[in-house]
């Protein structure tokens, strides 16, 4: 009896980890401006370091959030004012399994930091028109788009 006592702990801790999950993700999207965002966290090892998430638009800033996370603060945020796209890319080997065939990979510098996001092609004309609004007044090059190959 026991052992089916543990089962069934072990079973009913998962569909509550499950249920946390989901509404978190349900607090967080709740309020709209949510894409589908990959954020590469470590370049240890090439095409590797993918984290899927998702990226939520508030103001000046984008938040993304981990996709498999009980935390309801972003894991990252790119500041508008700060974010600059060095370049754009297809994956390339070990990262054309990790993600959708048709995400694109943006290189971008934030503070001078290095960061490497991915997403949907169709997701890449929203996020450029949000990274180039800008209060008037406050318009500077966050893009170099004479360096992007044809993707």
């Amino acid at each position: 009896m026991e052992i089916v006592e543990g089962i069934g702990i072990g079973v009913a801790a998962v569909l509550v980890a499950l249920f946390v999950l989901f509404l978190r993700r349900a607090l967080v999207t709740r309020s709209g401006g949510i894409i589908r965002l990959s954020v590469r966290v470590t370049t240890v090892l090439d095409g590797r370091g993918w984290s899927p998430g998702f990226g939520r638009f508030a103001g000046d800033e984008l938040r993304w959030y981990r996709m498999f996370s009980f935390a309801l603060r972003p894991k990252r945020v790119l500041s508008r004012k700060t974010l600059v796209v060095e370049r754009r890319r297809l994956p390339e080997g070990q990262e054309r399994l990790s993600m959708p065939a048709d995400w694109v990979i943006l290189r971008c510098a934030s503070r001078h930091v290095p960061v490497e996001i991915a997403m949907a092609r169709s997701t890449v004309t929203g996020f450029l028109s949000w990274l180039e609004a800008a209060p008037p007044g406050a318009a500077s090059p966050r893009l170099a788009p004479q360096d992007w190959p044809a993707a």
